[in-house]
């Protein structure tokens, strides 16, 4: 497809703009329009049968019914569930709206189990507390809903755009006024100007890779990638408890929970390899996945669910509900292996992981009303951070939204220009890179990483490491390919799990204990610590793009409960997370960055040329002659071509033929206009130079390089010239001032080659860079030493450390070896060892007992270099005694070199 102009986007306009059409969503609109507001609702799918209620539900399982459970109870089970990290004022909205939200959802045709009495056959799961409630027709849930959103006078109210994905809210005046997307089915760029702003696109369920492999085989919905998640966060909304991840368990191989819950009322239970109950814990928590997870690791497992006990009428009920509502898969998935629960029961095991404020506690911070902390912008389901909420939550705050939406009038400003150029290069920047890296394969990556560093058991080291993927991860998202509108949706999905990847492993970093069992494991941070951490963790995007943590302590309780006492108060600013140090193994002395590191020249607009000719055909043509190993005329066509593409190629098949007349051609080449060419030619020389025949033609070439404007070209025309003895020094010695580091490296080993190291030591002390100077130190240890006195008080200790190993070959007079045996002291090790390898010239009346202590030194490159230059000295009786004494050192490599020298 073409990428449409910005200036076509489909502009919408409503009061209240719903995105997600799932639970949560379609409540919202529904509220929204009888409060009397013009709604929108978006959907990346179909509403019929979109988001995790698809595919129905088989009950409710937080369902406060009144005679059964009380309200406070629900909300202390909750606290308690949740390690007393929660807003209680969001999960009391759930305890006491849920029942009204019941006989709403009957009113519209929903059917709840009743028993022959008519009340409502509530089912005790948890240890505490009566709150499952079975559905025998939630299959029909959303076939309900959706006929509720088709009745007349919706439709008046509530417009909706099926295959319409957004990818950022739009924020204008510190408030959010709409959003921009595309149809993922005709790719046109749309954008929505709105009054209000309500997400519900559900939890991020495709953020760890499953066991399988498989990209879709979530225990979530995996249409649902964290998009609400990203664009709340974009749009400057806090969120909190991302540390705090959903695990469950499931069935083995399969992407389905193993459902103790539904079959624990008909007497179904999980059990360990030897038949015995062994979670002491309650269903809510994360200390049950915990205890789920070290039985499954230890010689009691595997885990099942136990059903092969049960009555025949009581597996026919649970295969009746287990088979259909849940999972209409899930039988054919038991017979492909010929197991039936009448004499198998079900392997159990432990899902990927995700973020899923309904099922756990990590998503958007909101307050009793839906809002979160970007006015107008409201979230709900499990999106929005209300531990545990469910379903029936889900329904209640998406309520709660598209009440307190339904004030506001459709925005009339401008829409923001440049989030609108942003949301259409994130959407359409795919398709600039059509042979790019295809989307699967670079999800699998990104989520592979996460498996491998984010999920539990956590440690600072793997987050840290994570950290550097998911920034790495960024080159491979920009370079996605895609084709069709799809494959744009499915790559905006990439960005969106990059994004929950990165919160969640911040996050995670953030939180220096552990808590909620198995969902924050930090074994590096083995225990729970309330005294520092009984606080939310919010994030959110700083102005100036990093994101950035706030400690904010848990609001006094509601309802107490016994073994927390929440006091309030300030929130405790944590800035940016800083990664661990994990480039190297154990502690690293960093040497100083250059001060004069020169950025990649740019390419030179000539790169893009096109001649009159496809690209394609010549390079085929140019390709099979290749094959023929061809003479240079054969090759000066292509050599010319319009095409860069051509040229840099030409030049590839020129160095694999070599035919006579290639040097002279390359060093041409050298003066391309485009620079891709150039860096070919001036790699293609430094490969053959060795076998270039030193003709006028191929000096003269070189020469006139050396006034080109490319330091790569000037570098390597200079170190050819070098090695095929073509220069001179006044010609070597005029690139000692090049303005790029790499050229002066090169023109001081060109003069080192003539021999002109007065003109090296001339500029050595005063040359600006680094790298240069450590070079011409190095150059300096072919002549006299006197010239190195200079660089031995160098403010580098990478320069100092050169100089003294220089004077390990240039001699090492009186006045130096007393200088190296003071550098012996050193702070940095690789000047110790410099000046270690110096006294193997020094007289040994002074350098052998200052080697000798040497061998104490704590860096192995110290001790190694001071055998090595007690080597040298070896006829001294002093020498040979301190050698057999490192042969008993504790480096491999030390007691070797002084074997060898005893």
């Amino acid at each position: 497809m073409e990428i449409p102009a910005l200036t076509d986007a489909e502009e919408l306009s409503c009061d209240v703009l719903v995105i997600g059409g799932g639970t949560a969503g379609t409540m919202a609109a529904l509220t929204a329009a009888e409060r009397g507001a013009d709604v929108l609702l978006l959907e990346k799918a179909h509403v019929r049968h979109s988001g995790a209620l698809a595919m129905g539900m088989d009950g409710v399982n937080n369902a406060v019914v009144p005679g059964r459970a009380e309200p406070d109870d629900y909300v202390a089970e909750i606290t308690r569930a949740n390690d007393g990290i929660v807003d209680q004022s969001t999960v009391r909205q759930t305890a006491t709206r849920g029942f009204g939200m019941v006989r709403r959802l009957e009113s519209y045709g929903v059917k709840f189990e009743k028993d022959e009495y008519g009340a409502y056959a509530v089912r005790q799961v948890h240890r505490s507390g009566s709150y499952v409630l079975p559905m025998p027709e939630g299959k029909d849930v959303k076939k309900v809903l959706y006929r509720q959103l088709r009745r007349r006078e919706m439709r008046e109210r509530i417009r909706i755009e099926n295959r319409v994905m957004p990818v950022r809210v739009l924020t204008a005046g510190g408030r959010a006024v709409g959003a921009a997307g595309f149809h993922t089915r005709t790719g046109r760029f749309v954008t929505v100007r709105a009054g209000a702003v309500i997400l519900a696109t559900g939890a991020c369920g495709r953020l760890g890779l499953p066991a399988s492999g498989y990209l879709y085989g979530t225990y979530e919905n995996p249409t649902n990638a964290g998009d609400g998640y990203a664009m709340a966060y974009h749009a400057g909304a806090e969120l909190t408890g991302i540390e705090c991840f959903q695990i469950n368990p499931l069935i083995k191989d399969y992407n389905g929970p193993a459902c103790a819950y539904v079959a624990n009322p008909f007497g179904g239970y999980q059990v360990n390899r030897h038949g015995e109950r062994f979670v002491d814990s309650d269903y809510w928590s994360g200390q049950m996945m915990a205890e789920f997870a070290a039985e499954v690791a230890s010689d009691r497992g595997p885990v099942y669910l136990k059903l092969s006990h049960l009555p025949e009428e009581s597996v026919s009920a649970l295969e009746s509900i287990l088979h259909s509502t849940e999972r209409p898969t899930r039988g054919t998935f038991h017979a492909g292996r010929g197991h039936d629960y009448r004499t198998h029961d079900v392997e159990m095991h432990i899902s990927e992981i995700g973020l899923c404020g309904g099922h756990s506690a990590s998503g958007v911070r909101v307050d009793d009303h839906a809002r979160t902390t970007v006015p107008r912008l409201y979230a709900a389901g499990d999106l929005a951070c209300v531990p545990h909420n469910y379903m029936i939550g889900a329904f209640v705050f998406g309520d709660l939204a598209g009440a307190d939406a339904a004030r506001y009038r459709a925005y009339e400003g401008e829409l923001p220009a440049d989030q609108l150029r942003e949301a259409h290069e994130l959407v359409y920047g795919p398709l600039r890179n059509p042979d790019g890296p295809p989307q699967p394969q670079v999800e699998y990556k990104l989520r592979r990483f996460v498996n491998d560093y984010v999920a539990p058991p956590k440690t600072g080291a793997r987050l840290s490491l994570a950290l550097e993927a998911f920034e790495r991860m960024r080159a491979d998202i920009a370079a996605m390919g895609a084709r069709t509108p799809h494959e744009l949706m499915r790559c905006a999905e990439v960005t969106f799990i990059r994004d929950c990847a990165e919160m969640a492993a911040r996050a995670s970093l953030a939180r220096t204990e552990s808590r909620w069992g198995l969902y924050h494991e930090r074994v590096d941070h083995p225990r729970r610590d309330d005294a520092a951490w009984f606080h939310h963790l919010d994030l959110r995007k700083s102005p100036s793009g990093a994101m950035e943590f706030t400690a904010r302590p848990v609001a006094p309780y509601l309802v107490p409960v016994d073994g927390f006492e929440p006091v309030g108060g300030a929130s405790r600013p944590l800035g940016e997370v800083r990664p661990e140090q994990v480039a190297t193994a154990g502690p690293r002395e960093a040497a100083p960055l250059a001060p004069d590191a020169c950025p990649p020249a740019p390419a030179d607009d000539a790169s893009s040329g096109s001649g009159d000719t496809p690209t394609a055909p010549r390079l085929l043509a140019l390709l099979s002659l290749a094959e023929e190993a061809p003479e240079l005329p054969s090759l000066l066509p292509y050599l010319t071509d319009p095409e860069p593409a051509v040229r840099r190629t030409a030049v590839t098949v020129l160095t694999e033929s070599a035919p006579p007349g290639t040097g002279p051609a390359l060093a041409e080449a050298l003066a391309d206009s485009d620079a891709g060419v150039r860096a070919a030619a001036a790699a293609s020389l430094r490969e053959l130079v060795e076998t270039l025949p030193p003709e006028p033609a191929l000096r003269d070439g070189l020469h006139a390089a050396l006034a080109g404007a490319d330091p790569v070209v000037r570098a390597a025309a200079l170190d050819a010239l070098r090695v095929l003895h073509l220069g001179s020094t006044e010609v070597y010695g005029n690139l000692l001032t090049d303005s790029d580091g790499a050229v002066r490296i090169a023109s001081v080993r060109a003069l080192a080659s003539v021999g002109a190291l007065a003109e090296v030591a001339a500029v050595a002390v005063a040359e600006p860079s680094r790298e240069v100077r450590v070079a011409m130190a190095r150059a300096l240890s072919a002549g006299d030493p006197s010239p190195l006195a200079g660089l031995l008080d160098d403010p580098d200790a990478l320069v100092r450390a050169a100089a003294y190993a220089s004077l390990g070959s240039a001699g090492c007079p009186a006045p130096l070896a007393a200088r190296a045996e003071e550098a012996l002291t050193d702070p940095a090790w690789q000047v110790r060892a410099g000046a270690a390898t110096a006294l193997s010239t020094a007289e040994p009346a002074l350098a052998v007992p200052a080697l000798a202590k040497t061998l104490a030194d704590p860096n192995a490159d110290v001790r190694k270099a001071a055998v090595l230059s007690l080597t040298a000295h070896s006829a001294v009786a002093e020498a040979r005694a301190a050698l057999a004494t490192a042969t008993g050192d504790t480096d491999a490599d030390v007691r070797a070199y002084a074997a060898r020298a005893v």
